[in-house]
């Protein structure tokens, strides 16, 4: 089976970032975790809030409102670890305020890290999600986008325990509340406008990764959910990988849905 790193990381140096629900903060960390061990040097931060990493996460936490501080720190801290957490911040409930996107540019302008890995939206620990009006916050120098959904949620009936922002969900997934989340509906979610790549940049490759594959059932659940995926007029996304975060990152399947231009 193909590596997470080959499938994501084409070019030398970039931006990811990842949007929806269902285990983003775990393959943030797992994915630098994997490119720092191959020598790159990686940042690690968000548009929105995290928790602050644990030292199995990251071993090096910086914190600065200004991000040309967090540089300034970088630059030496470089010299011992590959890898770095940034935020602008810590906030009382335990969490890490990030960046606004400008401060992204700043970052991947400077040429001190090969790949920056932004947390660009948040799902309050949902499997799912629908963006609000001012969400995902994803920064204009973002090269590869990764669309994150649970797995765990198909079957299951649609309410706010398992979909952030269920209200704003519905329509697009083309269900009433307490209805079952169906792997039609799912592609529905990933394939609306306003669904989990809204505000995607123009040059960013796009990729799904269905979470918590723990089983053959959810395997064959993304199976399905690419096949309907396969059925638009215009592929949304590169590929779907059905995988799991948790520990360490592991892909069972990549669905190809377009052709890498």
């Amino acid at each position: 089976m193909q590596s997470i790193e080959k499938i994501l990381f084409h070019e030398p140096y970039g931006v990811l970032s990842l949007t929806g629900g269902g285990g983003k903060t775990s393959l943030l960390f797992q994915l630098a975790r994997q490119l720092a061990r191959s020598g790159k040097r990686v940042l690690t931060t968000t548009t929105t809030k995290i928790f602050a990493p644990t030292p199995e996460q990251s071993q090096m936490l910086l914190i600065a409102v200004d991000p040309e501080a967090i540089l300034l720190q970088a630059s030496c801290a470089l010299h011992t670890t590959n890898h770095i957490t940034a935020a602008a911040y810590n906030l009382d409930t335990g969490k890490l305020q990030g960046f606004a996107p400008e401060a992204i540019r700043i970052f991947r302008e400077s040429g001190l890290f090969d790949w920056i890995l932004v947390e660009a939206d948040g799902a309050a620990g949902r499997p799912l999600k629908a963006p609000a009006g001012h969400e995902p916050v994803i920064p204009s120098a973002t090269s590869v986008l990764v669309a994150v959904a649970g797995l765990e949620a198909i079957g299951e009936p649609l309410t706010e325990e398992l979909v952030f922002r269920s209200a704003l969900a519905g329509p697009l997934m083309g269900l009433a509340t307490g209805e079952t989340i169906t792997e039609a509906a799912l592609a529905r979610l990933f394939a609306h406008p306003l669904g989990s790549f809204k505000g995607a940049p123009a040059q960013a490759r796009r990729y799904i990764f269905l979470n918590k594959a723990d089983d053959t059932k959810r395997r064959e659940s993304g199976a399905r959910i690419a096949a309907q995926l396969r059925m638009l007029d215009h592929p949304i996304a590169e590929a779907l990988i059905v995988g799991q975060a948790l520990g360490r990152i592991r892909v069972h399947a990549v669905h190809t849905l377009a052709v890498p231009v």
